[in-house]
């Protein structure tokens, strides 16, 4: 049963919508391919072996990877409710 003026099941479209957003903003990251690199592209120390067999056109070793993977980036939310409410959170 929807409130006001939605239809009903709105609620469940707009989830599902922002879950296939989400999905096509995923499956559009690029993945890295061709050669890999001997020599971190950041620091310079060797990559070792197993892991430029492991991941295909690997540029950073495993402590600067780590480093990039754990700094947060910010992106912007859809509101796609519209409310008083959601828009004040």
């Amino acid at each position: 049963m929807a409130g006001g003026w939605a239809k009903d099941g709105a609620v469940g479209e707009q989830i599902e919508a922002s879950i296939n957003d989400e999905l096509a903003r995923l499956r559009s990251l690029k993945k890295p391919v061709g050669d890999s690199l001997t020599h971190c592209a950041e620091c310079d120390e060797p990559i070792p072996e197993a892991r430029r067999i492991a991941i295909a056109g690997v540029k950073l070793c495993i402590e600067c990877q780590s480093e990039r993977d754990g700094r947060q980036v910010m992106r912007g939310g859809i509101n796609r409710r519209g409310s008083k409410d959601s828009q004040l959170k």
